[in-house]
């Protein structure tokens, strides 16, 4: 692939990405103008969705089609209306030469409840190979980005440096992200059953953030030594797994194969701690 494109790209999805934020932000300071719903389903409450997810999706897509009129898209708010499987999604994503992958507000739940912590996430992959990943916190200026074969980079008020994740080598060690899907039965069983095996363990603690790009990053910049989630969408993770990957992390399924462009459970870590990780959280999965 051309580098100068995956260059322009990468320039492309942070400066789209601050206009976002800065959108989301508007929103957020009079959280009536973004009239939140929730999103239901016959299973029962499926999180929710505001005016400011959808024209922030629509900011973005815009965006990245005047530069770019042959590229592709899987986001959030537009895939939520089709009836693709997951099977037939994540080969149709693989098959595309360019792809852009968009969380327009990841946290959406924080976001409607006045919590500060959400993102936008932008991703660019090529034939299901991630290029350039973006992650942009509004709230707090902060902008995460890598490009592939390039690194990864936490900017904060104009400061940048490179990500790199911990060093620890055991989970008595580290302090643990953990996302819960909005299913109020067996996963979130599952998922109990395994923190609670990770505290056994003598981790640090548990952190549930509700905003899975930023948990991922969190594992980039060494603040976590290990997050995972029984169940996310690809826009969830999809720029910050290869900031991950960049930081020098490790990112699979909870069963430790690699990860689909669908509806997927995911384990990111260090590296280090891949294999404790994957023995405790698989075992709830069985």
């Amino acid at each position: 692939m051309n580098s100068n494109l995956t260059t322009q790209c990468r320039e492309l999805a942070i400066a789209v990405s601050q206009s976002a934020g800065e959108l989301l932000r508007a929103y957020f300071v009079d959280l009536s103008k973004a009239g939140a719903e929730s999103k239901q389903s016959a299973s029962g409450y499926q999180g929710m969705v505001t005016k400011a997810d959808l024209e922030s999706e629509q900011l973005i897509v815009e965006a990245i089609k005047a530069s770019f009129p042959d590229h592709q898209f899987l986001a959030e708010e537009t895939l939520a209306q089709e009836t693709q499987s997951a099977v037939q999604v994540d080969r149709w994503a693989r098959e595309q030469e360019h792809l852009w992958i968009i969380d327009p507000l990841d946290g959406t739940n924080n976001f409607a409840h006045g919590i500060s912590h959400y993102a936008v996430s932008i991703a660019y992959y090529q034939r299901g190979v991630p290029k350039v990943g973006v992650v942009t916190r509004p709230e707090s200026n902060e902008l995460f980005w890598a490009e592939a074969g390039q690194g990864a980079f936490a900017e904060r008020d104009g400061v940048t440096r490179q990500a790199k994740v911990s060093q620890h080598q055991s989970l008595d060690e580290c302090m643990v992200g953990v996302g819960f899907y909005y299913d109020r039965g067996d996963m979130m069983r599952s998922t109990l059953a395994a923190i609670e095996r990770l505290f056994q363990q003598q981790i640090h603690g548990i952190r549930r953030m509700g905003t899975a790009a930023l948990d991922i990053v969190q594992v980039a910049t060494g603040s976590f030594g290990a997050f995972f989630e029984y169940e996310l969408s690809p826009w969830d993770f999809a720029a910050a797994r290869l900031f991950l990957e960049e930081a020098g992390g490790v990112v699979t399924t909870c069963n430790g194969e690699p990860l689909p462009l669908n509806k997927s459970s995911l384990l990111a870590t260090n590296g280090h701690l891949h294999e404790q990780m994957l023995s405790q959280v698989k075992r709830s999965l069985a």
